[in-house]
C-alpha cells in the first residue's frame, strides 16, 4: 500500500531530513515510527502527503506515484489518507458538528449523508453527546478525538498520526491511542509517529526506528530503543 523507494530529502542550503530511506507498510498494519526530534519523522510523513517532494528515490501510495500526481489526482489521493496532528487544528468559531461536517458541506455532499456520517464518526469516538459543544468547552483529549474524527470523515484507508499525544497527559494519550488501536481493528492502516516510549512498549506493533534521517532499525514486535 505503501511504498518509499531509496527516499532522500534535502532541505536547502545542505540538510539531510531523511538518507536512502526503503520500507513498506501493508494494508491494514499498524506502524509507529519513532525517533529523536529531527530524525526525519514528520518529513516522511510530509512526502506521503504530496507536502514535500523527494529529493531523490519515490513515495507510492495504492501504487501511484505520489509525486508524478496532478493537483486534482493528488487531492484523490489525499482523501485517502486521514491525518492527524499535535496541534488539534480545529476551528474555534465552529461547533464539534461543524468542524467535521463544513468540508462535505464545500463538496455539496448532501445534508442528510453528512448528518448520517458525522452522528456515525462522533459515536466512533465516543462523542455522540458533544455535536453542539465549541473546542473551547472540550478537554486536550477530547479535541484530539475530534480531530480523529474529522479525520475518517472520508473512510481513509490510511490514517497518519503525528505526535497526536503530544499536548496530551497520560491518561489521555492512553484514550488516543485505544482509539487508534479500535480504528486499527476495523482494518484501517494507522502510521503513528510518536516520542512516547510507553505507547510503543505497550503496543507490541511494529516500529521503524529512525535516527539523523536514516532506517536504524525495523522490527514487527518492537519496543523504544533510541
Amino acid at each position: 500500500m505503501i511504498i518509499y523507494h531509496s527516499v532522500t530529502k534535502v532541505y536547502p542550503p545542505r540538510t539531510v531530513a531523511v538518507r536512502d530511506v526503503s520500507f513498506q507498510v501493508e494494508p491494514g498494519e499498524f506502524v509507529s515510527l519513532i525517533g529523536k526530534s529531527g530524525a526525519g519523522k514528520t518529513t516522511l510523513l510530509k512526502l506521503l502527503l504530496g507536502e514535500e517532494k523527494p529529493t531523490k528515490g519515490q513515495v507510492f501510495f495504492d501504487n501511484q506515484d505520489v509525486h508524478q500526481l496532478g493537483s486534482g489526482n493528488l487531492s484523490a489521493l489525499r482523501r485517502n489518507i486521514g491525518a492527524v496532528f499535535q496541534e488539534y487544528r480545529l476551528l474555534d468559531a465552529k461547533t464539534v458538528y461543524e468542524n467535521i461536517s463544513y468540508i462535505m458541506e464545500v463538496m455539496g455532499v448532501q445534508e442528510k449523508i453528512i448528518e448520517r456520517d458525522v452522528r456515525e464518526v462522533l459515536n466512533l469516538v465516543n462523542l455522540g453527546d458533544k455535536a453542539e459543544q465549541f473546542p473551547s468547552q472540550l478537554s486536550g483529549g477530547e479535541r484530539q478525538r475530534v480531530a480523529i474524527a474529522r479525520a475518517l470523515i472520508h473512510r481513509p484507508q490510511v490514517i497518519i498520526a503525528d505526535e497526536p499525544t503530544g499536548n496530551l497527559d497520560p491518561y489521555h494519550t492512553k484514550d488516543i491511542i485505544r482509539l487508534l488501536v479500535k480504528i486499527n481493528e476495523l482494518s484501517t492502516t494507522v502510521f503513528l509517529a510518536t516520542h512516547n516510549k510507553d505507547t510503543i512498549d505497550r503496543l507490541g506493533k511494529r516500529v521503524i526506528t529512525l535516527e539523523d534521517g536514516v532506517v536504524i532499525r525495523d522490527e514487527q514486535r518492537g519496543k523504544f530503543v533510541i
